[in-house]
């Protein structure tokens, strides 16, 4: 697996912020990633799985918000993210018409842990985000299925994140290269304590010839230009206290990391940023009539804000770096970013 890093791709910015240990969402203490991937008889798909904790997110909900960039998508559960403030299941990142599978995965998963959801307690809110693969994976035929995601549930860990084609990002391209799963965090100091950001993309937008390096270079993928109608979807992870007022604002910054790559958020791409923290989180059931909220200072808000846009835009170059060339289903090749910066080094 090959980074920006290693390919010279990434500069550091003026006053950025270093990376964690692993430069991955799995930098935030308890964050795990699993993946199952698909191939095969013109199927290259597959489920990505992200646990935002090590005990069950039923009982014990992080904290969570979701900024729709723009809403061109059939993610499942964002709608309660956004009223509530919280997460109750692990998030599956799924191609488009997997949705279903996997939102019964989710379901029927909290309901073995729980036997009481929707009978003596309530129903329970999978989290689903996708995007479309159908450039490079017959997305007709259904490939995934709840047993798919079960298996991207079982093979989440903890240590460093396998990007590229794999998992949900088997099928995905970007900006006319080959791209998937992307990942990277970032470090910050607040008061006499060290905390992390991680970012988690599943990149497939970007129209053809306008992806820009942090060093200004547009690279050239030698296709044809076309609409931009793909997906992006952003999961950022920190062990920040935040109020979900403030983790939304920070899911709203993942937009200036995928801005300063060259998107635009054209017509027909989903993007979606989801953000959560491990932090302080909500018990399904309390007695108390009362509940505190441990928060930053709104007046350091600055720093998660930074995290949050460099993350997102180094994990979406991983995922260009990470992933090989790979043919459409259409016969268009759609080539690899870690090809290009070999061909062309700084």
């Amino acid at each position: 697996m090959t980074t920006a890093r290693e390919l010279g791709l990434w500069i550091d910015l003026p006053n950025g912020l270093e990376t964690g240990p692993l430069n991955a969402i799995t930098d935030v203490g308890g964050v795990a990633v699993g993946h199952r991937t698909l191939t095969g008889e013109g199927v290259a798909t597959g489920v990505t799985a992200l646990l935002p904790h090590g005990g069950d997110p039923f009982q014990r909900k992080p904290r969570a918000a979701v900024e729709v960039i723009n809403g061109f998508g059939k993610s499942a559960g964002l709608m309660q993210v956004a009223e509530l403030g919280q997460i109750e299941t692990p998030i599956l990142l799924t191609n488009t018409f997997g949705v279903a599978a996997c939102t019964e995965a989710l379901i029927r998963r909290a309901i073995a842990a729980n036997p009481g959801i929707g009978r003596e307690t309530s129903t329970v809110n999978p989290v689903v985000c996708e995007c479309n693969d159908g450039a490079i994976s017959d997305i007709q035929a259904l490939a995934v299925s709840p047993q798919t995601a079960f298996e991207a549930l079982d093979a989440a860990g903890g240590g460093p994140v396998t990007q590229g084609a794999v998992g949900a990002g088997a099928g995905m391209t970007a900006f006319g290269f080959k791209a998937g799963i992307g990942s990277a965090s970032r470090r910050m100091r607040v008061g006499d304590g060290d905390f992390m950001l991680g970012a988690l993309v599943l990149a497939n937008f970007g129209r053809t010839g306008d992806l820009t390096l942090p060093d200004g270079r547009r690279p050239d993928p030698r296709s044809l230009a076309a609409p931009e109608r793909g997906s992006v979807i952003v999961l950022l992870a920190t062990d920040l206290p935040l109020g979900d007022r403030q983790l939304q604002r920070v899911a709203r910054r993942a937009g200036a990391g995928l801005a300063r790559l060259g998107a635009f958020w054209g017509h027909g791409s989903g993007d979606v940023a989801l953000c959560f923290t491990t932090a302080d989180p909500v018990a399904h059931w309390s007695e108390a009539p009362f509940q505190p909220v441990w928060r930053l200072e709104d007046n350091l808000i600055d720093l998660p804000f930074r995290a949050a846009a460099e993350a997102t835009q180094e994990a979406v170059l991983n995922a260009l770096c990470a992933a090989p060339a790979t043919p459409g289903r259409n016969g268009r090749l759609y080539p690899s970013l870690a090809d290009w910066a070999k061909e062309n080094p700084r």
